[in-house]
């Protein structure tokens, strides 16, 4: 680690003990891991040569790290690659030196050199990291991985179980494709895949037994793709979103929806029999509708143990999760900003601030660029002034509206925030959220606390959105 990493690596260590964010009591010592991005392959049960990713520790998805709540992690990173590279936590509320954004937050990991995060898992959940650097390439070669933070009182289940959903766009010659900065992908819909995966596999089945009841957290690691599952035979409820627990609940039209950044925790209960499938469905383009995998349910008897009712065999309903320590917004005094979402083919901008000057569409897809926030749109991370400058401790409103023809997943880093609003109706399930699906035309209205100081990332997560332009810097303090 050189000189400049070091300090920065001291410095935010300082910070971390300061936030509001973070526990002042560490119930347990600090969990290390490393992580090391590296070359390594992918797609290696195709039948077919595997492919050549990016990876961390050479495995896509990189290692599950699993803490316990109220625990400090501390992740040492070791850059293996030809190219730099940063690690973000994604969802994680953690000191502002933490969050891995280059040049904002810290410098790039250079080839050959290591940077050390640290933090606190203050809120129980599902997360994910993932690079931050290049994102739109890095995350697309395979760098990405999952963060899990076990809750002190989790629910008791048979198995949990993560699955990474991604998409993968591949070359008639087993290729990873090199068209990384299309400027369709960047103005359209972003970079969609041709092979789908589940945990960097390709497997057409999931193994499953009768009676069980898992708990499975679905994280949408794609560039682009946004999937909407249907698990046909059975009823799965939502107990979590973004990592943060909601009433137990079916899934709106019996869909689960997951943008990419999105994260939804499931609870199933096996009531198939032995020896049947079901299909799980992939229904959110009415053209292109597939089966994901299917649950295959293996031929052993129904499982009969301590879950279960002895009277009934039945499992007992689901109490919801223990909140997490999230600062309720005061909506009485909160504040609100307007912020329009434009651009895109379809759109209509005809121009906006590149940097402060301004350009019109035809110069802006020259540059690269189609998407703006408020008519602004940053050329880089390098010298970005802020969007928006919140006060610490002020509630917030921020009335979003997609005037736009594409879906945005839109992600603010370093906060979640509650789902009020859409399109001036109150919200079903008031939900916790880091990152929010707004649908073409749409207007959604998110409410949060500005209490984590520092410069924060706020895009499209779509990562061809967020390179063209949909990102901003939201500054506390």
């Amino acid at each position: 680690m050189d000189r400049r990493h070091f300090l920065y690596s001291l410095a935010s260590l300082g910070i971390g003990t300061q936030l509001g964010c973070t526990s002042s009591v560490h119930n347990y010592p600090a969990r290390e891991f490393e992580l090391v991005a590296m070359a390594g392959q992918a797609l290696t049960d195709t039948g077919k040569p595997a492919i050549a990713a990016w990876t961390y520790g050479g495995s896509v998805p990189g290692p599950q790290l699993r803490v316990r709540q109220g625990e400090r992690v501390r992740v040492q990173v070791t850059n293996q690659l030809t190219a730099p590279t940063t690690v973000h936590w994604h969802g994680v509320r953690l000191p502002n030196a933490m969050d891995g954004v280059p040049h904002v937050t810290q410098p790039p990991i250079e080839p050959g050199q290591r940077f050390i995060y640290e933090f606190d898992a203050i809120d129980a959940g599902t997360y994910w990291y993932h690079s931050h650097f290049q994102s739109s390439e890095q995350v697309d070669r395979g760098l990405y991985g999952t963060l899990i933070v076990q809750e002190r009182q989790p629910p008791t289940v048979h198995r949990d179980v993560t699955w990474v959903l991604d998409d993968w766009r591949i070359t008639a010659g087993g290729l990873v494709s090199e068209s990384f900065g299309s400027a369709h992908d960047m103005s359209h819909a972003g970079r969609i895949g041709n092979v789908i995966t589940v945990n960097g596999s390709v497997s057409d089945q999931f193994p499953i037994r009768a009676g069980e009841r898992l708990r499975l957290r679905l994280v949408n690691a794609a560039n682009a793709r946004i999937f909407a599952l249907r698990f046909q035979g059975h009823r799965p409820m939502i107990i979590a979103l973004d990592g943060h627990p909601v009433a137990p609940h079916e899934p709106d039209g019996g869909r689960i929806v997951l943008a990419p950044g999105m994260r939804c925790d499931v609870v199933i209960d096996a009531t198939g029999s032995p020896g049947e499938r079901y299909p799980v469905q992939e229904l959110f383009s009415p053209r292109q509708q597939y089966v994901l995998m299917d649950l295959a349910y293996d031929t052993a008897p129904r499982m009969t143990d301590q879950i279960a009712d002895p009277i009934t065999d039945r499992l007992p309903p689901l109490a919801p999760l223990a909140a997490n320590p999230v600062k309720e917004p005061d909506l009485k005094s909160a504040k609100t900003h307007e912020i329009v979402f434009g651009g895109g083919m379809m759109g209509n901008l005809h121009q906006a601030l590149l940097d402060g000057k301004p350009t019109d569409m035809r110069d802006l897809l020259r540059r690269g660029k189609a998407w703006a926030i408020n008519g602004h749109i940053s050329d880089s991370h390098h010298h970005m002034e802020p969007m928006l400058r919140l006060a610490l401790g002020q509630s917030y409103v921020l009335r979003m509206r997609n005037d736009t023809a594409w879906h945005h997943p839109i992600h603010l880093h370093g906060h979640t925030f509650r789902v009020t609003r859409r399109n001036g109706l109150a919200t079903p399930h008031q939900e916790w959220r880091d990152t929010v699906l707004m649908s073409p035309r749409e207007e959604i209205e998110v409410a949060f606390v500005a209490d984590n100081p520092g410069n924060w990332m706020f895009h499209c997560h779509i990562l061809e959105h967020h390179a063209g332009g949909m990102m901003g810097l939201v500054s506390v303090g």
